[in-house]
């Protein structure tokens, strides 16, 4: 056995280093299948069901491995083949016809050439790059996510054999100080939005008095869009559970919880393979910290309440109470679960913990900036032609990840504005996409950093609308103890919509303007205090749309249903009849191969005209424009 642990860690580790060294000199092909959510939704799991089958039926021998998200969520189903000898070939976008060429492949056919996103090794193609020099993936550094994708994250020995508690074995050796000088030396902050350095807060918890600690793992990821965490517990569970172990030891705590929504049940599902797996190696147990020193981890579902993201919130959910936020001090910290000192973090946070004590805290520090240093995960979504997941280092520019890494803006249309941070952040301006994304420059341009959200708006996004969105959200997820959220998150979300509906007047831009800084003022958790962000961003930096909505009646996006009207362009139009045949109120004229006319008295802008519309003819314009008046 380990002399500091309850386990024979060495010798596992031997055995996972060799059984992973077979896999990658197998004989016959390693297909690699990504079945996280993101793949899932693509129908990764037929693309696996059809790849067995293929191959079954072609006599190919081969071995199949499930693994979590690699990242560029664009071109899932992503299949990667490891071929004997090593050359690697990944397919991108393998729908059930496609899997059945790729086996077809492994059979000794013809390579779908127009499947390959990348290859390595022996199988270079012109003018096909290795996987780390696709354009998605150049910009990145991958520490935290360095195994998504990779391995199998139900197999314990693959996570092993990729180093998987070696961080922990490190901090094992280390006294007390000298730990939590390790994480001060790496400058490591919460990956969960509000960037607190973690060794301060492991070391308020650790003197604080009490006759227990606890460890918590926020799992809680509410943000519209934002899947970071969901998908280091889909690819990674073992480097959550190993950042636990190390809070664990670092605070002297022997119990952990992960509060993990119950909208996550892939998540959940590999969590509880990989708890039971670490304890039956005696990774968690009796004796994880050493003899007589246990560790133990469990799972509270929560109910996917976003408010619950806020640590006192989550506090009061894992003790059994309606998840509702109080005043601090005291912090949790000092007083948190059932009154005891609580360190929690996030998913990203923990999983970053095992590599600084694994390779040094001047490893960590070599990224990011002298404020933000390391990397962060970040979900990049919205209109941009390569959604997925990113990591890079903290100090990158939004402008970097937008246009290179994303690809730019998807479609015809032009960037517009990219919020960060979620319902909590704000929205900014292309002039604003050259400031790095770091914590305080991201506070300064009136928004934050967050868990890692990032959406990406074209020219069709109406900015008051995307904040009526947001509030509407807020307004749903505000659990009521305070008036400031409660009440003011409502009134907020009223002038909005009258905005949005053609009722708002110029008074009312001055009403959201104050209303929003003492909503912010006045809330008793981060979810009030940083809802009125979406209102005030956009009116900081899209005011005229504000304007163009309460003066001129019009919505400048052409998006708000009470501002625009659909007419049809006469040269365009050839009389197919379409749009007639899918209106919901009738409200299309016309005769075949006959110019149509659309009715406004009936039209209730709901779209089906102008989106089934093969030849662009059907147009929308403001309404103010067209007569009769409104």
């Amino acid at each position: 056995m380990t002399a500091a642990t309850g386990c024979d860690l060495a010798g596992a580790r031997a055995a996972a280093v060799a059984a992973w060294e077979a896999l990658a000199t197998s004989d016959v092909p390693v297909v690699r299948v990504g079945t996280a959510t993101c793949g899932r939704s693509a129908g990764a799991l037929e693309t696996l069901k059809t790849l067995r089958e293929a191959t079954d039926a072609l006599g190919v021998a081969c071995r199949f491995v499930e693994v979590g998200c690699l990242g560029p969520c664009y071109a899932e189903p992503l299949v990667t083949v490891q071929m004997p000898g090593g050359a690697t070939v990944c397919f991108a976008t393998v729908d059930k016809a496609g899997a059945r060429k790729v086996a077809s492949y492994l059979a000794g056919g013809e390579l779908p050439g127009r499947l390959v996103l990348a290859t390595t090794g022996d199988m270079r193609l012109p003018d096909v790059p290795d996987l780390m020099e696709t354009p998605m993936m150049r910009g990145q550094v991958r520490r935290v996510l360095r195994n998504c994708g990779d391995i199998d994250p139900a197999d314990i020995g693959h996570a092993l054999a990729r180093g998987a508690y070696a961080g922990l074995e490190r901090a094992l050796t280390l006294d007390a100080d000298e730990r939590l000088a390790e994480l001060d030396r790496a400058g490591l902050r919460g990956r969960g939005g509000a960037g607190f350095p973690v060794s301060r807060k492991w070391r308020f918890c650790r003197e604080a008095p009490g006759d227990a600690r606890y460890v918590v793992c926020n799992a809680d990821e509410g943000d519209p869009g934002a899947f970071m965490n969901r998908a280091l517990l889909e690819g990674d569970p073992h480097s959550v559970l190993e950042g636990m172990l190390i809070a664990g030891l670092a605070i002297g705590a022997s119990e952990g919880y992960v509060y993990c929504r119950a909208e996550y049940p892939l998540a959940l599902e590999r969590l509880d393979v990989a708890i039971r797996q670490a304890a039956e190696l005696g990774l968690l147990g009796s004796d994880a910290l050493g003899p007589g020193r246990p560790f133990r981890v469990r799972v509270k579902e929560g109910a996917g309440a976003f408010v619950c993201g806020e640590e006192t919130a989550l506090i009061a959910s894992l003790e059994g109470r309606r998840g509702m936020p109080r005043p601090r001090p005291p912090f949790p910290a000092v007083s948190g679960l059932w009154g005891r000192p609580t360190v929690i973090n996030n998913v990203e946070t923990l999983a970053s913990v095992g590599l600084i004590f694994r390779n040094g805290a001047a490893w960590f520090a070599e990224h990011g900036t002298a404020s933000s240093k390391g990397t962060k995960t970040f979900a990049l979504v919205g209109n941009v032609r390569r959604p997925g997941l990113v990591e890079v280092p903290l100090g990158t520019t939004l402008r970097q990840m937008i246009f290179e890494i994303g690809g730019g803006v998807s479609g015809k249309h032009g960037f517009k504005a990219v919020q960060t941070g979620g319902p909590s952040g704000g929205c900014l301006p292309e002039s604003q996409l050259d400031i790095p994304v770091d914590y305080e420059s991201l506070q300064a341009a009136g928004t934050i950093m967050g868990s890692g959200g990032i959406v990406v708006m074209d020219e069709r996004t109406c900015m008051v609308d995307f904040a009526r969105y947001f509030l509407d959200f807020a307004v749903d997820e505000s659990c009521g103890k305070c008036g400031p959220c409660r009440l003011g998150t409502w009134q907020l979300l009223r002038v909005l919509e009258d905005i949005t509906q053609g009722n708002g007047t110029i008074e009312d831009i001055g009403l959201l303007e104050e209303l929003g800084r003492n909503v912010a003022r006045g809330s008793l958790c981060g979810l009030g205090t940083s809802a009125p962000n979406p209102v005030l961003s956009t009116l900081r930096h899209f005011r005229e749309e504000y304007v163009a909505h309460v003066e001129r009646q019009t919505c400048p996006a052409l998006a708000c249903r009470d501002y625009i009207a659909y007419q049809i362009d006469g040269e365009a139009c050839t009389g197919c009849t379409v749009c007639a045949g899918l209106c919901p109120v009738e409200g299309i004229s016309g005769t075949r191969k006959g110019l149509h006319e659309i009715n406004l008295a009936v039209c209730t802008q709901c779209g089906v005209c102008s989106s089934s519309c093969a030849f662009d003819a059907v147009k929308t314009v403001q309404r103010v424009d067209l007569e009769p008046a409104r």
